[in-house]
């Protein structure tokens, strides 16, 4: 298997360790490495960055200095992990405000020229896997919830910069999940890792 440039983001505000999210994305990474990849992390509760407020900050504004490197790493990445949990039905709006910052014409896509035509992807030829847990069974939020939130990170953000396939990993009824559960989706995640999937 050719080695790959992997760039997990956690996107979890709680910088507590002992996030599930931060176990899972440990381990995907430890598999990764393992498998002879290249990783690079990025946490977002470590991070201070402000909320884009304007049309005119998100199309001519500089990411700020705190996400350069971030920035960075998204165009460097031949393949990215997204592990987050699901609070009211989609991303936490901390990861939201990063994707809004770092997601920037010129770096993740290009408006067309004023002649018209479409919007150029720049981050072609890179997939992702977004990770996501969740208080209420995976499979409820699936077909009962259509998975919308995903689905929304999916098709407006991912696939609209180029990035595809975009493949998911949903853990449900986290909370109450017993400690041999939570050690099954750990080694999940750490096989996903070795194979850079």
């Amino acid at each position: 298997m050719p080695r790959r440039r992997i760039l997990i983001v956690v996107g979890h505000p709680d910088p507590s360790p002992d996030r599930l999210c931060r176990g899972l994305a440990k381990a995907y990474a430890e598999g990764a490495e393992q498998a002879g990849h290249v990783v690079r992390r990025i946490d977002l509760a470590a991070l201070d960055f402000p909320m884009l407020r304007t049309m005119q900050e998100f199309e001519h504004g500089a990411i700020p200095d705190s996400l350069k490197d971030a920035a960075e790493a998204i165009v460097w990445a031949e393949h990215m992990v997204f592990v987050f949990p699901l609070w009211l039905g989609t991303m936490p709006a901390m990861l939201k405000a990063f994707l809004e910052q770092v997601i920037r014409p010129g770096t993740a896509f290009a408006y067309p020229d004023k002649g018209g035509g479409f919007t150029k992807t720049l981050l072609r030829g890179r997939s992702s896997r977004v990770v996501v847990t969740m208080g209420m069974p995976s499979v409820l939020y699936r077909l009962w919830f259509l998975g919308h939130g995903i689905a929304g990170m999916r098709r407006s953000i991912l696939h609209f910069v180029g990035i595809s396939p975009v493949r998911e990993t949903l853990f449900g009824m986290v909370a109450g999940a017993r400690d041999s559960t939570r050690a099954k989706w750990i080694e999940q995640m750490r096989k996903l890792g070795g194979l850079a999937l």
